[in-house]
């Protein structure tokens, strides 16, 4: 019975002053809710990297270029580079799109929209990253080869330019140039910081001609036969590439597969994650200092009480027990509301990021407050303790 009767003590001492309590235990409820819901956005955004890169399929090479090292030139990335990249000499390359990209501004009546990727390309480019047509066609080798002015664009484009409306055959004006909507893509969604839908494609050479000038391209991308065949087409492609640049020791071009894209943006998302997380810890270690500090608090104020429990014979384990039951009981308390908000939080979209709740962070997060809850609440609970009572009672 003692045990309860020195939890009951706690509970009373608690419940005597319940703002107190209850502001003390709103700096636990944050940092708890904060950890469990910043670890929850960033699992969620490294969730939606890897299904955005998924979905680009996996037997994708993308060719950027690079800057070129002191004393030497780049020459940069041509049509005829990604002509060449299809060939008797790269036997497990399918298809190779050049692909130009500008900034441009759609407008369509009173409407405006800032396409977050204007792309020029050929029809291939649809193939390689496994973009389906929702609505309308794409466009052909023949309006490539025309320049006529036609445009692909994406289902955020279409519900921003275009709201209750069917946008194939509108005509928009890109940087005040008139196109054609042939065709709306199927949507991918969003990977978070970058929305996958907020796009717009039209042929290389139409794009060249009024947006971007013809000078070196954006990327090529290049699409193996098989998942397998990636290692065989990056191989292929990289001697094709040094023979056409005469490449001599660092290349002016950079490749990246699936899985290197995959890992370096794996890599920055756990970083970022890491980060947040240290940031709600930060919070939670400020509500532990809040602890102490209110304990310290309710010690000084009750140090009478504490002498008379000690000179009717309550012993030293009794009051350190009651504080420090008192201190884990705050701390428990703002630990599990803490939770309840974390996981609520984590139904909602934040920035454009879905949270992916991570179980282990939820029962980290709760038993961490139960530690802050003792090792904060040691430091008062034995300065009570060790109160002789006749200091406590002469306390005024």
């Amino acid at each position: 019975m003692r045990i309860f009767e020195i939890a009951a003590f706690a509970v009373r001492g608690l419940t005597a002053n319940k703002m107190r309590s209850g502001l003390t235990t709103l700096g636990i409820l944050i940092g708890v809710a904060s950890v469990i819901l910043l670890i929850a956005v960033g699992n969620g955004a490294s969730s939606a990297v890897q299904q955005s890169i998924a979905g680009l399929g996996t037997n994708i090479l993308t060719i950027s270029p690079q800057r070129a090292q002191p004393g030497t030139t780049a020459k940069p990335l041509t049509t005829a580079d990604a002509a060449a990249l299809v060939g008797q000499d790269s036997p497990a390359v399918k298809y190779a799109s050049p692909v130009v990209s500008a900034q441009a501004t759609a407008g369509y009546g009173d409407t405006t929209h800032d396409i977050g990727q204007f792309i020029g390309s050929d029809p291939r480019y649809f193939d390689t990253t496994n973009s389906a047509v929702a609505q309308g066609n794409l466009f052909s080798d023949n309006d490539v080869q025309q320049a006529r002015k036609v445009v692909v664009i994406g289902a955020t484009v279409a519900a921003q330019l275009f709201p209750g409306l069917d946008p194939v055959g509108k005509s928009v004006l890109v940087n005040n140039i008139p196109f054609t909507v042939v065709g709306v893509l199927a949507a991918k969604g969003s990977s978070g910081l970058q929305d996958a839908d907020d796009l717009a494609v039209a042929p290389l050479t139409t794009t060249q001609n009024a947006l971007t000038g013809y000078g070196g391209l954006t990327q090529i991308v290049v699409q193996a036969r098989s998942a397998d065949a990636l290692p065989d087409a990056q191989a292929q492609v990289t001697t094709i590439l040094n023979g056409r640049h005469k490449t001599t020791g660092t290349a002016d071009y950079r490749i990246l597969s699936q899985d290197q894209l995959l890992t370096a943006r794996t890599a920055t998302t756990e970083t970022f994650t890491v980060l947040l997380a240290s940031v709600a810890a930060i919070s939670l270690l400020v509500g532990g200092i809040g602890i102490t500090n209110i304990m310290l608090v309710t010690v000084t104020e009750r140090i009478r009480e504490i002498g008379i429990r000690k000179a009717v014979g309550a012993p030293r384990s009794s009051i350190l027990g009651q504080f420090l039951i008192e201190a884990t009981l705050l701390s428990l308390f703002g630990g599990a509301l803490g939770v309840a908000a974390g996981v609520v939080g984590s139904r909602f979209t934040i920035a454009g990021i879905q949270p992916v709740l991570v179980p282990s962070s939820v029962l980290l997060a709760f038993a961490v407050s139960a530690l802050i809850g003792l090792f904060f609440g040691s430091y008062p609970a034995s300065r009570a303790a060790k109160l002789r009572p006749i200091e406590a009672l002469r306390h005024e």
